[in-house]
């Protein structure tokens, strides 16, 4: 349940005096991207599906498109999440930083960093993602081609998704601790039930129209707030836990 609640937090702190003119530009990108996909998906999803099919297997509609349907949306809208992130990485590495300041009341390490050198380590971070995605998303399209195989297709793409929204969210507060990639992901499977119900919720989160808007900024907000409560120790930190 602490995976969940920390969605809920994010929510709650998106709002706080202080955060919510760093909240602007991130909610602004999300609104557009998702708005597009939304209307990509009403417009296009059915046309595609409605022909995949031959004649002498029309029958098999009633099964196969509703589970294809979630799997194409659950494509699609985590697209859209991780093109959303890659665009505003340098403003959600910057609402992290100084949504931790106020909870913690301490400085990070990326705190003298320059706008322009943000933007870069976000950028190339936002790449690293991207190529581990790349990795499992590629065979994960290819079984859902495969007959029979594809109706596992939409439980292993959610799950698979669950995983990368934490990975994606938790990015913004870890980055700021100089955590590299490799680490970070180290430090979530130490905390296996936490991180998939974060992402589990955030998955779910995304694909609930008008609320999906709102994913990015709750997403980061929420991540900070598990990245604060439940950080490995680090070298650097002011404060030894």
């Amino acid at each position: 349940m602490n995976g969940f609640s920390y969605v809920w937090q994010g929510f709650s702190l998106m709002w706080r005096p202080g955060i919510r003119r760093f909240v602007l530009i991130p909610l602004l990108i999300n609104i557009v991207l998702f708005g597009l996909g939304m209307w990509a998906g009403v417009h296009y999803a059915h046309q595609w599906l409605d022909g995949l099919l031959p004649g002498w297997l029309e029958w098999l509609n009633w099964i196969l498109i509703p589970l294809l349907f979630i799997g194409l949306m659950l494509v699609a809208y985590f697209s859209f999440t991780i093109i959303a992130n890659f665009i505003a990485a340098p403003f959600n590495a910057l609402l992290a930083q100084k949504l931790e300041m106020l909870l913690t009341g301490q400085p990070t390490p990326e705190d003298d960093t320059s706008l322009w050198q943000l933007t870069l380590k976000t950028v190339a971070a936002e790449w690293r993602k991207f190529r581990y995605f790349l990795a499992y998303a590629i065979p994960l399209l290819l079984i859902s081609f495969v007959p029979g195989l594809n109706l596992l297709a939409p439980f292993l793409w959610f799950a698979f998704s669950a995983w990368m929204m934490t990975l994606q969210y938790v990015d913004a507060p870890a980055g700021n601790h100089l955590l590299e990639f490799e680490a970070q992901k180290s430090w979530l499977k130490t905390i296996p039930a936490t991180s998939l119900a974060f992402g589990t919720a955030m998955t779910g989160m995304t694909m609930v129209p008008v609320l999906n808007f709102f994913a990015l900024p709750v997403g980061v907000c929420g991540a900070t707030a598990l990245w604060v409560e439940r950080r490995p120790r680090l070298t650097h930190d002011p404060v030894k836990r």
